[in-house]
């Protein structure tokens, strides 16, 4: 399929480069890099976080029967308001 797309000057000329130093179509280096950039941002979307929990997942939140004041309180290591 053709299309138009618009790439800047020095980008257009190192991919010819490339294209001539290689022996291949400036298409094919072109399609290349499409391929590489797909491939990079399919695996940036697999980002798995790692579980880094600590003590025991049963045991009751200690946290759980402040209030907002008292969270806030505890966070930025002020006096609790009670």
């Amino acid at each position: 399929m053709k299309t138009t797309i618009e790439i800047h000057d020095e980008l257009l000329s190192r991919a010819k480069t490339l294209a001539r130093r290689s022996g291949r179509p400036l298409r094919a280096v072109v399609e290349d890099g499409l391929r590489l950039a797909l491939e990079q941002s399919a695996r940036n979307e697999t980002f798995h976080l790692r579980d880094r929990s600590v003590g025991d997942p049963d045991a009751p939140d200690p946290l759980e029967s402040l209030t907002w004041q008292d969270l806030r309180a505890e966070i930025y290591d002020e006096p609790a308001s009670r």
